[in-house]
């Protein structure tokens, strides 16, 4: 009898649970999106160049991304010890499952969202903006932590998303688009702006004397975003 108790102990312990399985899979998420974040930034960026205002920006937007993640480490944390040993942790896998699936759902672009942000306007009259640009101002947004995008309240940009020229308009996803370009980006909206002030950067270049455009940058405490895509149909992946 004792060896078959000591049999079932070890068989329990290589058997997680489904709350524990839960937890694992959310903070593996939570990894690689940091993993991510922190590659992303990792190019080679020179600082030599900039002035002192510049760099106090730079480090004010990296303190707060910082406190961003401490907070959603502990909250992670919080979560994992209400899992764990909570006495409700059927109700918190399951809110937290919620959470997790709205989250995504705003990421992948399959549902509406709103939040402060910065509304980016693009004025070319010369007609000289390439899709180069574009995609490079969707990059620098992106870097600086932008959550959700989109073009003209058209486009929702997603990791999939494509732009190319044709003619005197662009076409995003298949989707054609007239000037002026309107961007709308949901994030912390000083980090966003600076990145696109950023010397070298989106708006520097747009309004060089190559080009001849402006760009019109507008931040607000609230910016809805109503374009959505259509979730794709697996090919090869199924429900297990």
């Amino acid at each position: 009898m004792p060896e078959t108790q000591q049999r079932n102990g070890r068989g329990g312990w290589l058997r997680p649970s489904r709350s524990q399985l839960l937890v694992a899979v959310i903070l593996a998420i939570c990894a690689l999106v940091v993993t991510l974040q922190i590659r992303s930034s990792a190019g080679e960026q020179d600082y030599a160049g900039l002035r002192r205002t510049e760099l106090v920006a730079l480090l004010d937007d990296l303190t707060a991304e910082s406190r961003r993640l401490e907070t959603e480490i502990a909250e992670l944390r919080n979560t994992q010890q209400q899992l764990l040993s909570g006495a409700d942790r059927q109700r918190v896998a399951l809110e937290e499952a919620e959470r997790r699936r709205d989250e995504l759902a705003i990421l992948s672009g399959t549902a509406p969202t709103v939040g402060e942000g910065i509304q980016v306007v693009i004025s070319d009259p010369n007609h000289a903006v390439t899709e180069t640009l574009l995609l490079n101002a969707i990059e620098e947004l992106r870097d600086a932590g932008a959550e959700v995008m989109e073009f003209n309240d058209q486009v929702r940009v997603v990791a999939s998303t494509w732009i190319a020229a044709d003619g005197d308009r662009f076409v995003m996803d298949g989707v054609t688009l007239n000037r002026p370009i309107v961007i709308e980006a949901i994030g912390q909206p000083h980090a966003l702006t600076e990145a696109l002030r950023y010397r070298g950067g989106l708006v520097s270049e747009i309004q060089d004397e190559r080009i001849g455009g402006t760009v019109s940058i507008t931040s607000s405490a609230e910016i809805t975003i109503t374009s959505v895509r259509d979730p794709e149909t697996p090919r090869f992946a199924k429900p297990a």
